[in-house]
């Protein structure tokens, strides 16, 4: 993106105007402001408030990032990932420099809610895929900046901070994390990114801040913003791919996994989840990563396969080995190939995606034991992961017939989806009392719905 600076004012709003045949004075009624105010607008004498730009958009039948091309001259690139601009150019400075842009956005108050309005993109995805599949990688993770002299110590800090975040996103979602997690890669990551450091530095530094930028887009997954999300995501593999490190590349494709299953893309999720696969596999990646990308690859198998419903023996055959499999690879214990992030992935974690895999075909019984077993593992330390597997057991309980028993399990979510900073909490037991129709005019599903909604006002 880039700002134009060929013409005084703001021509793009008065060609906008003049496309549609207004008057100065017809633009100005029709938003709601003075004639005088619409012209210092388009002399660029005035700043245009949100609550304008908005109305513009709607007077005007535009998207709100139209909007903010007109009023603040920007030259956006044509591509469906914007702002990640060039997605699959290789080399280092490509790659700092479209983080760069887009941490500096997010710290921008004038521009934050630009990226707000930003939609997940599946078209993206696969231009990400095809760059880390097919792009070679940098031919040097070596830079000669004007900044000071960056070592592994520096790297290190790094993923300290992103530990210590991830523990705060665990206990207390990510609306309290997110914003001091964007300071630190715009305040902290940048300047090392702009530093000097030899290869094998450069390497590792690419790796952390591939890591934190997972962290970016995993707190704003978490807050249903996923437009950014993807951004992030996206930045984040391509550190990866920079770093040439296919095992980061993995962890940062089963999250973006994650996404894709919560908003209802099964297809890409299982796409996601088999490159996955394929990264880990290059890695030479140890068990226990391994276990993590099998059990994901079972649940957007069975996903799109949904072999409870559809009866197709065979994706659930292949659902059944892959549990297995992942059962198999977790068993075998940690290993020193271990990376830090597969720490926390405990054999809870494992049990409650394989009952989200049990749960499609149609083993509702062994859904709902691998709900409750993760509740029991969580709900001391994990608050957010116990929430959502109470929701997971009362989906089970409902798929078995049993509402009484779904609707205790699901009641027992509501305090944390009140407490805990989670877009994505509240979602879940909304998603449930919305599944709850075929029930709905019972009296135990309306007393649930009037506890839900009056707990989530107070």
């Amino acid at each position: 993106m880039e700002v134009r600076g060929q013409e005084a004012g703001r021509p793009e709003l008065v060609r906008a105007r003049r496309r549609r045949g207004l008057s100065q004075e017809a633009a100005a009624e029709a938003v709601g402001v003075s004639p005088t105010t619409w012209a210092r607008w388009e002399r660029g004498e005035q700043g245009v408030r949100a609550r304008h730009r908005a109305r513009m958009a709607a007077v005007f039948g535009v998207e709100a990032i139209e909007v903010e091309r007109w009023v603040e001259g920007w030259a956006f690139v044509e591509t469906p990932s914007w702002p990640l601009v060039d997605c699959g150019g290789g080399s280092l400075a490509a790659t700092v420099k479209s983080a760069d842009l887009l941490w500096r956005f997010e710290m921008d108050p004038s521009r934050r809610h630009l990226l707000a309005t930003l939609p997940f993109v599946p078209a993206a995805l696969g231009e990400w895929l095809s760059s880390w599949t097919y792009d070679t990688p940098a031919a040097t993770t070596a830079h000669a900046g004007s900044g000071r002299a960056v070592g592994m110590a520096d790297v290190q800090r790094i993923n300290e901070a992103r530990q210590a975040f991830s523990q705060m996103d665990h206990q207390f979602g990510a609306g309290l994390v997110r914003p001091v997690v964007l300071r630190y890669l715009n305040s902290n990551v940048t300047p090392l990114l702009h530093g000097r450091y030899d290869d094998k530095v450069g390497a590792e530094l690419m790796t952390a801040a591939a890591g934190m930028s997972r962290m970016a887009g995993w707190t704003a997954f978490d807050m249903s913003i996923h437009g950014q999300a993807q951004q992030h995501f996206g930045q984040a593999l391509r550190f990866a791919k920079a770093a040439d490190d296919p095992l980061t590349a993995a962890w940062i494709l089963t999250a973006m996994t994650r996404q894709a299953i919560h908003i209802d893309q099964p297809l890409w999720a299982l796409r996601l989840s088999r490159s996955a696969v394929d990264a880990a596999r290059q890695a030479h990646a140890s068990p226990r990563v391994m276990a993590l990308m099998a059990v994901r690859e079972a649940w957007t198998t069975a996903l799109n396969a949904k072999p409870g419903e559809s009866g197709d023996k065979h994706g659930a055959k292949q659902v059944e080995r892959l549990l297995s499999e992942a059962e198999r690879a977790y068993e075998q214990g940690p290993s020193n190939r271990d990376p830090a992030w597969i720490a926390s992935y405990e054999i809870a974690e494992l049990g409650s995606e394989a009952g989200q895999s049990w749960g499609l075909l149609g083993e509702h019984q062994r859904a709902a034991a691998c709900a409750e077993g993760a509740v029991n593992a969580f709900q001391d330390r994990l608050p957010r992961s116990a929430q959502f597997n109470r929701v997971h057991a009362a989906d089970a309980y409902l798929s078995m017939g049993e509402l009484d028993q779904a609707l205790d399990s699901a009641r027992a979510a509501i305090p944390m989806a009140k407490t805990l900073s989670s877009a994505r909490s509240v979602e879940f037991v909304q998603a449930f009392a919305d599944r709850l129709e075929p029930y709905g005019t019972t009296v135990a599903v309306r007393e649930f719905r009037d506890h839900l909604r009056s707990e989530l006002a107070a």
